[in-house]
């Protein structure tokens, strides 16, 4: 394989140019603010006063494409619910830091959470969330398009990440070095 990167800047779109990239990135503003709480309604409600965002009973919740909740209620039971199910006893969630696209009416940021366990054998485990959120021109916060890796969550809640890391990195990722060298 060869050791440049695939593709190059000279033949893009004009979506991809090194010129709107840098358009693009002088209307975005990079924010750096900590919020961390227990518990996912705490955390929301202290995540949108930066920007002076509201919280309508009304919102459109995509969970990783898994689910969407209409109401700010469904979001903060289904939390509870699975929290419950999943053998957690607390979550604390937090951001470092928040972009924001005004000119989008979109802020987005990477969520860490913390998750203890119920059981005493389920270890203790940091997860990472990318987090979408959209609002209208009144600031209200239509829509929230969670992303994450869901296949590695449920392998945290179910105590095998360990594992599973220890077997892609001492077994799967070796081979397939040999396999592309040959």
């Amino acid at each position: 394989f060869g050791k440049s990167p695939v593709g190059n800047f000279s033949t893009t779109t004009p979506s991809s140019s090194v010129s709107f990239i840098l358009k693009k990135h002088d209307k975005i503003e990079a924010h750096k603010k900590l919020v961390a709480q227990v518990g996912l309604e705490n955390f929301i409600r202290n995540v949108t006063k930066p920007l002076d965002l509201k919280l309508p009973n009304r919102v459109k919740f995509n969970m990783n494409g898994q689910g969407i909740m209409q109401t700010w209620e469904d979001v903060f039971l289904a939390e509870r619910v699975y929290t419950r199910c999943l053998g957690i006893s607390k979550r604390i969630y937090r951001i470092h830091a928040y972009t924001h696209e005004p000119q989008n009416n979109l802020a987005y940021f990477v969520l860490e959470e913390t998750n203890e366990r119920s059981y005493w054998f389920l270890p203790v485990f940091d997860f990472h969330v990318l987090v979408f959120t959209y609002y209208d021109e009144n600031k209200d916060v239509t829509r929230v398009d969670v992303q994450y890796d869901q296949m590695s969550f449920f392998l945290h809640c179910m105590g095998l990440a360990q594992a599973h890391a220890w077997v892609v990195e001492r077994l799967i990722t070796p081979m397939a070095v040999v396999w592309a060298r040959c």
